[in-house]
């Protein structure tokens, strides 16, 4: 996941429910197509179709907006202050999305973001800059400052998550260095969410990247990471994209293996929309670093 664009990023920061039986066929056959992963990602991936399709939260299907619920609710609980805090947040895997930030924000110094694409870096500092044609990420701020007690301070939450991070990096979460020659000081925290499974191969190389990632942490640090369970693919628009299925046993020896206390993990059987995406439910994990890991 390297690409060649990284230093000049260094320096920019219906419902589905009661579909009819036509409505069901059909999205059985969008996920008989081509299956895309890996370096696909720097061509087929359309930020705004993912974007619009699983975080349109007001306008959104149901489905997709409790899981972008269950995401918020959770980030909410992790990150209140007085709990998890410290100067240097390492969000890996970013996609084009800024919503797991909107409660770390509160508690960390300096966020850096990293993704696998140039695509999806374009889009969130699209964003950061308030360019014309960035998402429209206010719905769910909404609800964040809603959950901290006031609703109407959405637009100063926005501005902290600019002022907040700092760096836009490419990264590879499957080479020991993920973020490459990127000089990066230890981490208080690596979050993670719902990107593992969409980079990983198999189980070792999703073991191997855990071990990556907690690499990027100082001792003590913590490891936050969202996993969509037993999903073998999703949908953006009309490409279809590999997803690693994974169990919550896997996902919880992995971390172990990697010298990590789990210290919650957080099942929700909820599921996306099948015509977007088929798991069977989410699991939400924070975890500990080891003295000797």
């Amino acid at each position: 996941m390297k690409l060649p664009i990284g230093r000049a990023w260094e320096e920019r920061v219906d419902k589905m429910g009661n579909r009819s039986r036509g409505e069901a066929e059909r999205s059985t056959a969008r996920m008989e197509g081509e299956l895309y992963k890996g370096e696909d990602y720097k061509t087929e991936f359309q930020p705004q179709n993912y974007l619009k399709t699983y975080y349109a939260f007001d306008s959104g299907t149901i489905a997709e907006n409790e899981v972008l619920k269950f995401n918020l609710n959770n980030l909410f609980e992790t990150f209140s202050p007085g709990g998890m805090g410290g100067d240097i947040l390492i969000d890996i895997g970013s996609g084009p999305t800024i919503y797991q930030l909107l409660s770390a924000c509160e508690v960390f110094r300096e966020i850096i973001m990293s993704d696998y694409t140039e695509l999806n870096l374009r889009e969130v500092d699209k964003w950061l800059k308030k360019e014309l044609g960035a998402y429209d990420w206010s719905p769910a701020v909404q609800y964040v400052c809603e959950l901290e007690g006031d609703r109407s301070k959405w637009q100063e939450k926005e501005a902290r998550v600019r002022r907040t991070v700092k760096r836009l990096l490419t990264c590879d979460v499957n080479q020991p260095r993920p973020l490459g020659s990127a000089q990066v000081p230890a981490a208080d925290c690596v979050l993670s969410l719902l990107a593992l499974e969409c980079a990983c191969r198999d189980v070792d190389a999703y073991r191997a990247a855990i071990q990556n990632l907690v690499g990027l942490l100082k001792p003590g640090g913590h490891l936050v990471t969202l996993v969509a369970l037993r999903c073998c693919e999703y949908m953006v628009g009309s490409r279809k994209f590999f997803v690693l299925s994974l169990e919550q046993e896997t996902v919880e020896k992995a971390l172990q293996e990697a010298g990590c206390q789990v210290l919650k993990c957080q099942y929700s059987p909820i599921k996306y929309s099948e015509a977007f995406c088929l798991n069977e439910g989410f699991c939400f994990v924070v975890a500990r670093k080891g003295p000797g890991a």
